[in-house]
């Protein structure tokens, strides 16, 4: 799977914990060695970082003998270099999205068209409810997947039946909803949060009964058997036919229970802070993540000793909208915003699992200003709170080294910086700390505002100080997500 949020042996998972450092250690420099011993003399280049890991993670399988490869692709599906798997077991697609739009389209239709790359003939395939033009390119991207053959021999020619061919077509079908699943029984229970996991749970279901229905395998009682459609059967009015429900197992209603993945809607209370992350960044699953937000966080009732402080801490990467993000968390009603790089430390060398060599401060910083600048103008428009921000700027002359620049708080000069509703941090430490001011106890608190010369490094911070309770949504990236979980909770990097 990936990203990875903390540590990079997180994509590299048997029985469900990452591989251990001594095992990545180990095939890392056996794959690195064979690779190097062996690349192209003319065009001497190693595989990029997400190919590397991917033959890695392959050689690690078939090492270690597991009896079932979960794999994860990394964008799209067509080109990933995880679909060089010409027979897998069974394929799944998901709810679909706007993402990566430089590399899979800009429509939902092309994004479609690159996630049903994944199919392959014979291969039944299930995907969730879609809107009806990308349905429609997934079921045409399954019927593309065919294979013919000859079958010929001398007594078939001899009796002048020449070739015969056979053709096998990729059978896709629609996951019923999760409640069909539950039947007359009780509701099966998540352990993730979140309306849009049931989605992905009925999907889960269903990859793993197809697993258990593979030839030669005895399948737990209670199973329905799956039966290909021919394209031209009655599908009720449907797309793609929906495939039957069936009675869950004891131990997939264990498995639903008991899954774990952290950063996604996950909950991190302490004492007075509690902590909201998840790792959305497309309009969808920021919708998704919104609802959750609201659902858990904000219908609770008030503090009766005192105030409660919303505070966003975002950051977006890539190609993505930014603006139509910090949008749609308009409803959340947050008392700050906080937009900082997904660095846990300006200075990176010590932390290797979390460097991006494709990004530089200065870039990461100038994106955080244009959505602190964003998020003030949204407000403007709204009418919720009075703009502060002069003038665009740039991270560069933020940058300079200055004696009278203090490194808490990057923010311009502002007429009402004490009441700053949009905050820029150099990282994700500084950030924290400012957020959470000294009451989680993971936290150290944040330097004393005199050794600051901009005053705004004091905005909110009685508020937060006072608050009986304080809510921090973290989202927008699963890097910006995992640079968090790092610094809350250290014991993810041992």
């Amino acid at each position: 799977s990936s990203p990875h949020l903390v540590q990079v042996r997180e994509r590299i998972r048997i029985n469900g914990q990452p591989i251990s450092k001594e095992l990545f250690s180990k095939y890392f420099w056996l794959v690195y060695n064979r690779l190097e011993e062996t690349k192209d003399p003319a065009h001497a280049s190693m595989p990029a970082y997400f190919r590397f890991l991917t033959i890695m993670a392959f050689h690690v399988f078939l090492q270690e003998k597991v009896d079932l490869a979960v794999v994860e692709v990394g964008i799209g599906g067509a080109y990933d270099c995880t679909n060089i798997i010409r027979a897998p077991v069974v394929c799944g697609v998901s709810s679909l999205g706007i993402d990566h739009t430089s590399i899979l389209g800009d429509t939902m239709e092309k994004i479609a068209w690159q996630k049903g790359g994944i199919f392959k003939p014979g291969v039944p395939a299930f995907t969730v409810v879609q809107p009806e033009r990308p349905l429609e390119v997934l079921k045409d991207r399954a019927l593309e997947r065919k294979v013919s053959w000859g079958v010929v021999g001398w007594m078939g020619v001899l009796h002048g039946r020449g070739l015969s061919l056979l053709s096998r077509q990729c059978p896709l079908y629609l996951c019923p909803e999760l409640d069909a699943f539950e039947g007359d029984h009780h509701a099966l229970e998540l352990g993730l949060a979140g309306a849009h996991q049931r989605s992905n749970a009925a999907l889960a279901l269903q990859l793993a009964q197809a697993w258990l229905q593979r030839p030669g395998c005895v399948s737990p009682p209670g199973l329905g058997e799956l039966k290909e459609v021919p394209p031209s059967a009655e599908l009720a009015g449907r797309l793609v036919p929906l495939a039957p429900a069936f009675r869950p197992t004891d131990a997939m209603i264990l498995g639903l229970r008991d899954t774990e993945w952290l950063g996604r809607t996950q909950v991190l209370p302490r004492g007075p802070v509690t902590w909201y992350l998840d790792g959305a960044h497309t309009t969808s699953s920021i919708q998704a993540c919104v609802r959750w937000f609201r659902q858990v966080a904000l219908n609770q009732d008030k503090p009766h000793d005192g105030s409660e402080v919303r505070v966003l801490l975002f950051n977006a990467t890539g190609d993505r909208d930014t603006a139509a993000l910090l949008k749609l968390l308009l409803p959340c009603h947050f008392d700050y915003a906080v937009f900082c790089p997904d660095f846990t430390e300006v200075a990176m060398a010590s932390n290797m699992d979390q460097q991006n060599f494709n990004v530089t401060l200065e870039n990461a910083l100038t994106r955080c200003l244009e959505n602190q600048r964003m998020w003030t103008q949204l407000l403007e428009e709204k009418g919720g709170q009075d703009p502060w921000l002069p003038a665009p700027l740039r991270a560069g002359g933020l940058l300079q080294p200055a004696p009278a620049r203090g490194t808490l708080l990057l923010v311009p000069p502002a007429p009402r910086p004490l009441n700053s509703p949009a905050l820029v941090f150099p990282c994700l430490a500084q950030a924290l700390r400012w957020v959470a001011q000294g009451r989680d106890p993971q936290l150290a608190a944040p330097a004393p505002t005199g050794a600051h010369t901009h005053p705004a490094a004091s905005s909110g911070a009685v508020l937060l100080r006072e608050a009986a309770a304080i809510r921090v949504l973290v989202t927008g990236s699963l890097h910006l997500v995992g640079g968090v979980l790092r610094l809350l909770d250290p014991a993810l990097s041992q």
